[in-house]
């Protein structure tokens, strides 16, 4: 699926992309994924693989993604096209420029792309231990490079365009390693909860996952406890959901299921059915107050029962 996955079909939206069935798993302890490149001041992996991600995620991508159909972000390759990192190795700070392109089936960068909830591609980006989350828009040149600034601390991140070539016709999710040197301070991830806080805002999740179920989650958006009637549109809608999997960080952009006039808040209903069972990271954007916010929840995917 797209980020940007077409705003007017937002419930079939949904599944399409995943590789990390809308759920957030259990967080039992820190994500170990961090090669140990990233964690010194040198810097880590240089040059080369744009294409080779599962050789930089100890996370085994390839499997993952036969296993689990409609996953994105696992590899740099697909349908004829590869996320092209000018350097996979970017100084930590803020304001870090990021610059890639999308390289077509000749090779050659790609300049056209459909616009999608908003925008002409969708960069998630992602520190391995599923800190650092940034959801950003960025602006392409006449020559087909994409740049975008990001705030990034040592260690490995990953990112994910997602997008749709107009000649290819159809979404396209792709994902890179990028190493950022310095000192690696790891993150355990949050334990489960029904309810996130962000800039005084409280989300409250309910909903329950099964992999391989169509399953239903609301989150409610409130306010020193009174809740929110009047969230604004963002990219084309009142709430979004990115999903990563812990482990090889399997991406799906999920949009709410509104129909025509839809109450603003305090509810953003997601529907969708996730591939598999696991922990996952669940990152909401909403828009009050002329400002986005993002709530993030740990959130578990249960096996099928049958």
């Amino acid at each position: 699926m797209n980020t940007p996955t077409k705003v007017a079909a937002f419930a079939l939206g949904l599944t399409a992309v995943f590789g990390a069935s809308l759920g957030v798993g259990a967080a039992v302890g820190p994500v170990d994924a961090e090669p140990a490149a990233a964690e010194h001041a040198d810097g880590g992996r240089t040059g080369g693989g744009h294409g080779d991600d599962a050789a930089h995620d100890g996370a085994s991508p390839g499997p993952a993604a036969a296993a689990d159909p409609g996953v994105g972000g696992l590899t740099g390759s697909e349908s004829g096209h590869t996320l092209d990192l000018l350097t996979d190795v970017l100084p930590d700070g803020p304001g870090t420029t990021l610059a890639f392109r999308v390289l077509g089936p000749d090779g050659a960068p790609v300049t056209a792309f459909d616009v999608e909830h908003e925008e002409d591609l969708h960069l998630v980006a992602v520190r391995r231990d599923l800190s650092g989350y940034q959801h950003v828009h960025p602006d392409l040149g006449a020559d087909g490079t994409w740049t975008v600034t990001l705030d990034l601390t040592p260690g490995t991140w990953r990112v994910v365009a997602d997008t749709t070539p107009s000649a290819l016709g159809e979404g396209l999710v792709l994902g890179a390693d990028l190493s950022v040197p310095g000192d690696f301070a790891p993150q355990e991830l949050p334990p489960p909860a029904a309810t996130a806080e962000v800039d005084g805002y409280t989300v409250a999740l309910t909903g329950h996952l099964t992999a391989g179920e169509e399953s239903e989650l609301t989150l409610s958006v409130s306010r020193d406890g009174v809740p929110v009637t009047d969230l604004q549109p963002h990219l084309g809608a009142y709430g979004h959901l990115v999903v990563l999997r812990a482990g090889d960080l399997a991406y799906l952009h999920v949009h709410p299921v509104e129909a025509p006039g839809a109450a603003p808040g305090p509810d953003v209903v997601f529907a969708t059915t996730p591939p598999a069972a696991g922990t996952h990271r669940l990152f909401l954007d909403f828009r009050h107050g002329d400002v986005v916010r993002t709530a993030a929840f740990t959130v578990t995917v249960e096996a099928s029962h049958d």
